[in-house]
């Protein structure tokens, strides 16, 4: 079976599929280990490589865990990330210790400062025994390969991060709703090609609210759609086999064209700041 295409992972030298499993879905739970377990060995048996995890989401590391103590030989040709929301040196090593035990790994791919929603927490990780430091340690120690950014509420705060901070990557939301706003898939997203910082599109699906199949406006198109915004891979959570199925199926599809692109952007425009809910408008 061809896997999804593949794509650069910024300036790393590393190589990714153009879609990943992504964190939530079945794997944002506690208690499901054969389905969660059924979602990974699928997303494994399509041949995607990039997969998703965060310390805040529930089970999610313990069940990869599973699978590599299991199948230790399934584990070389993944790119394995996490993140930790800690804001401090001390918590964030502390998350990383947790994560690598949880996951039954030595080293991990990608490790991610978590969720940074403002100025306030910018100044709090990046400050004297900020989390930052701790990032970067781990990176310089090889007991995570590469560091990384996550944001979904603010393109000015997590801007800032891309153009100051020393990451590898950034994930951010990519889907029409962003096309509408301008922010983080004009400037985030410039910012990171700039920097050769890799692009993770994350809500690409809107957690489900994006959907309007009668429309037209299915997963499908909409993976295809943050694949046509030169991102280095499109992430999705997902609950059943057939899902893996279905974003592996778009990932070989390949990219949106551009006028059709041009159009869901349009079709979005009129409730663009509603939809966004992941940004915290007042």
């Amino acid at each position: 079976m061809e896997a999804p295409g593949r794509r650069r992972f910024g300036k790393t030298g590393r190589e990714v599929t153009a879609v990943g499993l992504g964190g939530e879905g079945v794997l944002r739970t506690y208690g499901r280990h054969a389905e969660a377990e059924a979602v990974i060995m699928e997303a494994l048996g399509q041949g995607i490589t990039y997969f998703d995890s965060a310390k805040a989401y529930a089970g999610s590391e313990d069940y990869y865990g599973e699978v590599w103590r299991n199948r230790p030989d399934l584990r070389a040709p993944v790119f394995q990330a996490s993140k930790s929301a800690s804001r401090a040196h001390a918590d964030a090593e502390t998350d990383l210790e947790e994560t690598l035990q949880r996951m039954g790994i030595e080293t991990l791919d990608l490790w991610q400062i978590h969720d940074i929603r403002s100025f306030p927490d910018i100044r709090e990780i990046e400050g004297p025994s900020g989390a930052l430091e701790a990032f970067v340690e781990a990176r310089e120690s090889g007991v995570v390969r590469h560091i990384g950014v996550t944001g979904h509420h603010d393109p000015d705060v997590l801007a800032h991060a891309v153009e100051n901070w020393p990451v590898d990557a950034v994930m951010m939301p990519v889907n029409p709703v962003e096309g509408a706003l301008g922010g983080f898939l004009d400037g985030v997203l410039t910012t990171a090609r700039e920097q050769g910082v890799a692009v993770i599109g994350m809500k690409v699906l809107g957690g489900s609210n994006y959907l309007v199949p009668d429309a037209g406006v299915t997963p499908d198109v909409l993976v295809r759609y943050a694949l046509s915004r030169e991102i280095t891979v499109a992430i999705v959570g997902c609950s059943t086999p057939a899902e893996v199925q279905a974003l592996a199926a778009a990932g070989r599809s390949g990219p949106l064209p551009d006028d059709e692109a041009a159009a869901l952007v349009e079709a979005f425009r009129p409730h663009a700041r509603e939809l966004a809910y992941y940004r915290g408008f007042r």
